[in-house]
């Protein structure tokens, strides 16, 4: 059976990028909170794949997490082939990310996880209570009410900034994917192994919480910390389960920080 090909948005060129985006949105939230950290004469090749089932992905075939995750390891051999690899995985995204690591760890030359999820149970995360943290009731006030509550469900900065950015980057993936696909994943969420397993990941890696995000919390990703000794790891205040745009200018010191750690190490 041809297994149906990823829509991808690529730019640039030289050592690959693979962004992950969470769940259930498309490519945009890697897009835009990334590509506006690259200069344009950075060699690097920045690969954003709308996962299967989500954005414009086909979701055929396609009934869990372990089968996003088998498509994903397809894409990398049919764009990467066995080059050496940056991953980046925000969410959801950062839940396959580490499984790919699992499979992938001798091409993987760098990995940053932003707001991971640790546990695909949610039961099992420890997150702290909703809150907002800049509030914006004028701003609020002006949405229509789907809207409103589409974008506070999750808002810790409720800013006129930062609702631009969740149109730009959340709102058209939450529109746009195949239903019965998501609903097919949903109910087959977990990978059912340890993800971590075997040696440690001893590249440079960079993992971001937020202080607010009642999602994937902070808390549990510390368990992450001893399996990846390179591991630069910070707990952003005033930053929910969107801190890429609810903080943008230490996410970027931060990511670019990352990427420097891994130009300075020996190898490709």
């Amino acid at each position: 059976m041809t297994v149906p090909a990823l829509n991808v948005l690529e730019r640039g060129s030289g050592l690959p990028l693979l962004a992950l985006h969470g769940f259930p949105v498309d490519h945009r939230l890697m897009s835009g909170c990334l590509e506006p950290l690259f200069g344009p004469g950075e060699r690097i090749r920045r690969m954003y794949p709308d996962l299967p089932g989500l954005g414009a992905s086909p979701g055929d075939g396609v009934s869990s997490t372990r089968d996003v995750l088998d498509r994903v390891d397809a894409f990398v051999d049919e764009a990467i082939g066995d080059e050496p690899f940056l991953l980046v995985g925000e969410s959801y995204g950062g839940y396959l990310s580490r499984a790919l690591v699992q499979r992938r760890r001798a091409q993987v030359l760098g990995l940053a996880l932003v707001c991971p999820s640790v546990f695909a149970d949610t039961s099992a995360r420890r997150v702290p209570a909703r809150t907002v943290r800049r509030p914006d009731p004028q701003v609020i006030a002006r949405l229509a009410p789907a809207e409103a509550i589409e974008f506070t469900d999750i808002a810790v900065v409720e800013s006129a900034e930062a609702l631009e950015r969740f149109r730009a980057d959340v709102a058209p993936g939450l529109a746009a994917g195949d239903a019965d696909a998501i609903a097919r994943i949903r109910a087959d969420y977990a990978l059912e192994e340890p993800i971590e397993r075997g040696e440690p990941f001893t590249a440079p890696t960079l993992i971001v919480a937020g202080r607010q995000d009642s999602i994937v919390g902070y808390r549990d990703q510390w368990r992450l910390v001893e399996r990846y000794p390179a591991a630069t790891f910070a707990v952003l205040d005033v930053a929910g389960h969107n801190l890429q745009f609810e903080r943008p200018e230490l996410f970027g010191a931060l990511v670019r920080d990352w990427l420097d750690r891994v130009a300075g190490e020996p190898g490709p």
